[in-house]
């Protein structure tokens, strides 16, 4: 910024296992959402590394990230980013018509309880029903790794908890490696693992010795 050096994240030393549920909790500036672009080949470490599997995310080229998000990454973020003139089977068949081996569209719908709602388009449907076509898009693709950018944050409890639920199937059935960053600290008790940032580091680290189910989740 300027001749200002801003340093968002700094020796963070992480290894997110295969099939984990991962929550990262943190206040605003803490470096979550800069942790999950980097995880996600959406913004490139400095220095470093950064490595899924085979792929060496610090030193890719652009068409080598691209093929990385595409093949492997689902991302959720908090504002659904639907696009208004298409039904909720459409939403989704964007993705799937560009990946190798993708879900049907109607499938995944049904996955996150939308089985009925699929020719509707997004203004006939709730913000917590947007959340799960956006959701449905990105478990189209079978990612390895599914990635949430507060998920439930614009919605209320009972719709929050519809949310969270519909994750946690992913991750029980298909083995889903999920990271969900949030303000809210409620939603760590479903976690196998939690990590607390601050000031750009990683804070402290808990291990959930039991997870909670979603519809046990209040804030």
């Amino acid at each position: 910024m300027g001749e200002l050096t801003v340093e968002a994240l700094r020796d963070v030393d992480l290894d997110v296992v295969a099939g984990e549920f991962l929550v990262v909790l943190g206040p605003s500036g803490s470096g979550k959402s800069t942790l999950l672009h980097i995880l996600g080949g959406l913004d490139i470490a400095t220095r470093g590394t950064v490595q899924f599997e085979d792929h060496d995310l610090t030193r890719a080229s652009d068409a080598a990230l691209t093929r990385y998000r595409r093949d492997h990454v689902g991302f959720i973020f908090q504002f659904y980013n639907l696009i208004p003139s298409l039904t909720a089977r459409e939403n989704v068949e964007v993705v799937t018509d560009i990946v190798a081996d993708p879900m049907p569209a109607a499938e995944a719908l049904r996955l996150v309880g939308l089985g009925e709602r699929l020719d509707h388009f997004p203004s006939q449907l709730s913000g917590g029903e947007q959340q799960r076509v956006a959701i449905a898009r990105a478990i189209a693709k079978r990612p390895r790794v599914l990635l949430c950018d507060e998920p439930t944050g614009a919605l209320d409890v009972r719709t929050g908890r519809i949310v969270l639920e519909a994750l946690e199937r992913i991750n029980a059935e298909f083995g889903t490696t999920i990271v969900v960053i949030t303000h809210n600290a409620a939603i760590a008790a479903m976690a196998d693992r939690v990590l607390t940032m601050g000031s750009g580091g990683i804070r402290e680290t808990t291990l959930n010795e039991h997870r909670a189910h979603a519809q046990e989740i209040t804030w």
